[in-house]
């Protein structure tokens, strides 16, 4: 039997295509050719080439809210991994009890980034929430909006309170999509609830947690709405990140080509990042 080609599904793809185009590359091209210019008002700029991001890489702003990025999303993830692996372990495999737990920790995930940081911000206080009066009240000296350490704390918890059951739930679904017969195989031989974990679970959760990882390392990459509504990027600006940063170049100061600048560099360690766990997905899925 011939088989008949045709170029027709690129027409049904286009659509698509123009979509992408319209609210993605074009914004995209635009932020560049800010990058590329000193902007002085509407019809007054200047072409300065690669000037702006010379100036933006030596910044020490960015070069701290780098840092301080790196150090919040790598301590997002080593807290955030395993604790949702292990709460998929311990959650109800079926029954009743897995609907309501299913439900329970799909709860966070709805809440609005904004809600969550006010939540947090009430939370934390010495004076009226929870928190903050409980920690006080055994002899910790907790402050979040005056101590640097308190607030990036704060930040932390949040982010785990909020995203942790993202990678529950995924682990979940991966748990439950391993074949009875491995675990039939592993009670035949007798091993150990860890051997099974790692030489069943784990391998078989392998994809599913990349995702995972990808998903909350980008995200918490970019993180912004919580942090400025907990505690404003401060005290100081221990909790100032590159969204930030690159908020307050572009609105506060409206240093729109240095801004364009400091985009594209953004972008570009997302993507390099987003590259990196492609490549590992990918290659661990090819073997």
């Amino acid at each position: 039997m011939n088989k008949s080609y045709t170029n027709k599904a690129w027409f049904l793809v286009l659509p698509v295509f123009l979509l992408v185009a319209f609210s993605a590359i074009v914004p995209l091209m635009t932020v560049v050719n800010y990058s590329l210019q000193d902007i002085f008002d509407v019809s007054t700029r200047y072409f300065v080439g690669v000037e702006w991001y010379r100036e933006i890489l030596n910044d020490p702003r960015l070069q701290d809210s780098l840092v301080r990025q790196f150090i919040f999303s790598g301590a997002v993830l080593l807290i955030e991994v395993p604790l949702g692996i292990g709460v998929a372990l311990m959650m109800p495999k079926a029954g009743k009890w897995s609907v309501v737990t299913l439900i329970v920790l799909a709860l966070p995930l709805l809440v609005p980034l904004n809600v969550v940081g006010t939540i947090w911000q009430i939370f934390g206080r010495a004076d009226i929430g929870l928190f903050g009066w409980a920690l006080n009240g055994v002899g910790i000296n907790y402050n979040y909006a005056a101590n640097p350490m308190d607030a990036w704390f704060t930040v932390l918890l949040m982010d785990v309170w909020h995203w942790t059951s993202l990678i529950a739930l995924l682990s979940f679904s991966g748990l439950r999509a391993i074949p009875d017969a491995y675990y039939q195989a592993a009670s035949i031989d007798r091993a150990s609830n860890w051997a099974v974990f790692r030489y069943i679970q784990l391998p078989k959760l392998k994809s599913v947690l990349l995702i995972g990882v990808l998903l909350r390392f980008m995200d918490s990459f970019m993180i912004y709405t919580e942090p400025f509504v907990l505690t404003g990027g401060g005290p100081g600006n221990s909790t100032t990140f590159l969204s930030q940063t690159l908020t307050k170049m572009a609105v506060g100061q409206f240093d729109i080509g240095p801004a364009g600048a400091f985009s594209i560099i953004y972008f570009l360690i997302i993507l390099l990042v987003s590259w990196l766990f492609y490549t590992a997905m990918t290659h661990g899925d090819s073997k």
